[in-house]
């Protein structure tokens, strides 16, 4: 059976390549969603980018015949065409089973798809607001989501930058007696700087730590924490590696994926001192000129100039957190914190003004990064210049942004994207650190 799909507003806002999705499928684009998707072209966030590059496809599409009449999307796919409601529907769903209030856009929408069936042709409603789905449904309407970027199937198949494996005893004696030891495909599946327990099969106590490079180089030992990172120190085997990673200037994209109170924020934060503030051992070269500090204006859903003030008085709102590790960092001393950031040591920076730029030398932390779209991410990344680290930081449990979830996020998909590359590294953390007040509130409530 002919298979056409109904495109709902919020489908479009997501990607604005949607219409490409669907092969040799005819598409129906609601003349209601054209109206709505205008609403959010002034938007300076991925909604509002999505919204015009929209626009844009369809005002050349229309170049190569009518969108009234149907045009065809591209070699070997179907027809695309726009519709409005008629208020007269197919003897397939007449009469409807509700009455709808057409004067709510939702229901228009869920009409002109009603309206394209017939007994030949099938329609499916594509959308990403869960409640049009349900009301779809409840009049007879298939209707599936639209997951743009889907780079897992759950959030529990995503890459944890760790695994274990099982070793003899005598292995990880040998390891920490500095014999190489050098794994392959055969042993074990890796990925570059994916983090590997060595364990002894009858002890299980008995561990060593160590990362991966490839299967040309033996396993790199990871410190446990003997010495502290600006005066912080790792307490669980997660944050050992998440540190080991956020030092090492060879490793210049790092992903960290954590609940709340798992101590992500805080040692992105403490590392980037150290290697801004504090020159290494055996030199006294910094390894980078200046910590770069950023997190979504997301949650209020307005563009940051709509508030009064400096960037930094703009931006204070989302980045207080931030502030809360900075100052804990630096011993409560707000007057250090101050003279670091008047002499751009500590940098605030708003995402929504950081296209152009290329960023030299610098330590940047991307807060919350769990509510951007995977272009946010690359708009980012591509910023970065020579001798610049990047750390993106986020819980993806907690996404405020209605258009992407846990496995369409920004986030998401730079550690499935990024893992096979030795540019990168990534680790999940899982205990939470902050106090056991929290970790509790997190776990049960």
């Amino acid at each position: 059976m002919k298979k056409i799909y109904v495109l709902d507003t919020s489908a479009c806002l997501t990607d604005y390549n949607v219409v490409y999705s669907y092969g040799k499928n005819d598409i129906v684009i609601p003349f209601k969603v054209l109206e709505e998707v205008d609403k959010h072209k002034k938007r300076q966030d991925a909604v509002g980018t999505n919204a015009r590059a929209f626009i844009r496809l369809m005002d050349n599409l229309r170049k190569k015949n009518s969108l009234q009449e149907g045009v065809k999307i591209d070699k070997g796919m179907g027809v695309l065409c726009v519709k409005s409601y008629k208020k007269q529907f197919s003897p397939l769903q007449d009469p409807l089973p509700f009455k709808l209030d057409t004067d709510i856009p939702d229901n228009e929408i869920i009409c002109v798809a009603l309206e394209a069936r017939t007994p030949t042709v099938e329609v499916i409603l594509v959308s990403r607001d869960i409640n049009m789905r349900v009301k779809a449904d409840a009049v007879g309407l298939k209707t599936e989501d639209y997951l743009a970027n889907k780079v897992v199937e759950k959030k529990e198949h995503l890459f944890t930058g760790r695994s274990t494996y099982l070793v003899d005893d005598e292995v990880v004696d040998n390891f920490y007696g500095g014999a190489p030891i050098v794994l392959t495909k055969e042993k074990i599946k890796a990925y570059p700087n994916q983090f590997i327990m060595l364990q002894s099969k009858t002890n299980e106590n008995h561990t060593a730590l160590t990362r991966f490079i490839d299967y040309n180089t033996p396993l790199k030992s990871v410190q446990r924490g003997n010495v502290p990172i600006w005066g912080i120190s790792p307490k669980n085997r997660e944050q050992t590696y998440a540190l080991d990673l956020l030092m090492n200037p060879d490793i210049p994209i790092v992903t960290l994926i954590g609940k709340s109170g798992s101590g992500k924020t805080l040692c992105a934060l403490a590392a980037g001192l150290q290697q801004v503030l504090e020159p290494g051992r055996g030199t006294n070269e910094l390894r980078y000129r200046k910590v770069i500090v950023s997190r979504p204006i997301q949650p209020l859903g307005k563009d940051i100039g709509y508030l009064p003030g400096t960037l930094e008085e703009k931006m204070a709102p989302w980045l207080a957190p931030i502030q809360d590790n900075l100052q804990f960092l630096l011993g409560d001393d707000a007057i250090m914190l101050e003279e670091y950031r008047m002499n751009h040591k500590i940098e605030i920076e708003a995402l929504t003004y950081i296209r152009g730029r290329s960023i030299a030398n610098a330590f940047i932390i991307i807060d919350e990064a769990q509510n951007l779209t995977l272009h946010e991410i690359k708009t980012i990344a591509t910023r970065v210049g020579e001798g610049t680290k990047i750390v993106f930081t986020g819980d993806i449990e907690q996404i405020d942004n209605v258009f992407i979830n846990e496995v369409t996020n920004g986030l998401t998909n730079a550690v499935e994207k990024y893992k096979p590359h030795a540019l990168a590294g990534h680790i999940t953390l899982k205990k939470g650190e902050r106090s056991a007040v929290a970790t509790l509130s997190s776990e049960i409530l």
